[in-house]
């Protein structure tokens, strides 16, 4: 059937500039072929892709350019731990 698509079909990217930011912000988002040309740019830069269906929602109700808001900040800095921890375990691996 397909409506039962199983690929994701919205997506979110987050940025950060500790210089510029107090949180991250929303950096680009869509749903469809925008979702897939996020992806495919994350994946082409080596950028890691974190799957969160709830998160995505709620970060998708946000604006462009707009700064998470607290409530998410335990679950974003979650998720920027893991990325720090993989790309530490990566450097130190692949030098």
């Amino acid at each position: 059937m397909k409506g039962d698509k199983t690929g994701p079909d919205r997506a979110v990217a987050l940025g950060y500039d500790p210089e510029k930011d107090e949180a991250p912000r929303v950096l680009a988002k869509g749903r469809g072929v925008i979702a897939e040309n996020i992806r495919k740019l994350a994946q082409e830069h080596g950028i890691p892709i974190h799957e969160d269906p709830q998160l995505t929602d709620y970060l998708m109700a946000l604006d462009l350019y707009q700064e998470i808001p607290p409530e998410v900040y335990p679950v974003v800095a979650e998720i920027l731990a893991f990325i720090y921890r993989m790309n530490q375990k990566f450097n130190h691996n692949g030098a």
